[in-house]
Order: structure tokens, then C-alpha cells, then sequence
């Protein structure tokens, strides 16, 4: 029997929904008690220790001792953006007859000001971006599909942004990805790709360590919110 990756097993701790909102605490990069875990969960301590166990041993995270208390982090980057994807495929084929909640509820606040999304930039800030830039017509929707307009050309171009580099990738040129916290569409493809390459080139927004998290800084508060304005 060939190998597998341990998918099952991956799935089945994150189907129990008190873990999961363990997990999504974590989102933000940050390492946090089992007591507050356990009260974001709605969980007793007993509880939610034994689930922080079973998260500690499939490997999604990882326990720090600091004096008598227990601190909790995700084990790896990539398992935030495992999670990520799954949020956003909830999003994308929604469940018969789940609510909508309110696109700020229950997202960390640093994921949802704005953060990575694969290789391009989603939440508040990009969502807010997107829409100005379809209302001063630098970009065109059609469906799915975005397509680049004379004027969006010429305005992201002058940013500095590698328009050539980004149509020459192996890869839709620009399109709408669904986000997970704002419930509405950022720019994704290699356009998106090359716009976030942009803006930390010019040192408007920066990573944060250990996060998908994007920290805007006082030039990109400053200029960011003027583009397309």
C-alpha cells in the first residue's frame, strides 16, 4: 500500500468543534494559556487539557512551560495554513441551512486587519482595496475572473509592481478568492501575488513571525488607504 498523508487523522481532531475554536485562537500566531483556551472553548480545564493533549500529540501544537502554567501555539506555520484553507472552503460551499455570522465575529483581530493568503493579501485592508479598485475602474470583474483595465494598469504599474513578472506565471492572471473573515472577495492570482510583493517592497506592510498575520505600518496606513480613493 503506498503512503498517504495522515488526512484522516488530521481531520478527525479538527472535526470536534471545541478544538477547533482552540485552533482558531491560535490563528494569530500567538501562545496562549490552557485557561484561556479553555474559556474561548467553552470548555471545563479537564476538558480542554485533554484536548490540547490529543492536539500536542497528532502535532498541531506545541506546550511551552513558563513557571506553573502551560502555554499552547500552533506547531507549524503550515498548520495555520491548513486551517485557513478549510475556512475558506466552508465559505466557498456552505452547509444547507448554516447562518451567516457577521463577518468580524470569532476572527483574531490581527488576521482579520489583514494577513496572507497563500501568496497574496486578504482581510479588512485587502477587501477594502479590492473594492476601491473595482469602483475607480482599474479592475473589471467578470464572474470569477478579474481582468486589469487600462487605468488599473497604468496606477498599480506606477507602484512599482512587476505587471510583465505576473503575466508570465503559470497561473490565472487575476481573480477573485473568497475571505474567510470578511465574507467577501480579495484580489487573488498572480496580480494579488504581485501586488503584496509590491507593498512589502515598499515597506507598507510587513510579516508577522510565526503568523499569516500582515503588521500595516505608518506608511502603509498612511498610503494604502488613499489608493483608488
Amino acid at each position: 500500500m503506498e503512503y498517504t498523508p495522515g488526512i484522516s487523522q488530521l481531520a478527525g481532531l479538527l472535526a470536534d468543534p471545541g478544538r477547533a475554536a482552540m485552533l482558531w485562537a491560535l490563528m494569530d500566531g500567538s501562545a496562549r494559556p490552557a485557561g484561556e483556551l479553555a474559556l474561548i472553548a467553552g470548555l471545563s480545564a479537564s476538558s480542554a487539557s485533554g484536548h490540547l493533549a490529543r492536539l500536542a500529540e497528532g502535532g498541531l501544537v506545541v506546550m511551552q512551560a513558563r513557571g506553573r502554567s502551560r502555554f499552547y501555539r500552533l506547531a507549524a506555520p503550515e498548520i495555520g495554513v491548513a486551517i485557513e484553507a478549510l475556512a475558506a472552503a466552508s465559505l466557498a460551499s456552505p452547509p444547507p441551512r448554516l447562518r451567516a455570522l457577521p463577518a468580524s465575529r470569532g476572527a483574531p483581530a490581527a488576521l482579520r486587519q489583514a494577513r496572507t493568503c497563500y501568496d497574496h493579501m486578504a482581510g479588512e485592508l485587502a477587501v477594502g482595496l479590492f473594492e476601491r479598485m473595482v469602483r475607480a475602474r482599474w479592475l473589471h470583474l467578470a464572474g470569477t475572473g478579474v481582468e486589469l483595465t487600462e487605468a488599473g494598469a497604468a496606477a498599480i504599474g506606477g507602484l512599482g509592481v512587476d505587471l510583465e513578472g505576473a503575466r508570465r506565471r503559470r497561473r490565472q492572471f487575476a481573480c477573485t478568492c473568497p475571505d474567510w473573515s470578511e465574507r467577501k472577495p480579495h484580489l487573488g492570482g498572480a496580480l494579488g501575488a504581485a501586488l503584496l510583493d509590491g507593498f512589502l517592497a515598499r515597506g507598507w506592510v510587513e510579516p508577522v513571525r510565526g503568523s499569516r498575520a500582515l503588521r500595516l505600518t505608518p506608511g502603509g496606513q498612511r498610503e494604502i488607504p488613499r489608493l483608488a480613493g
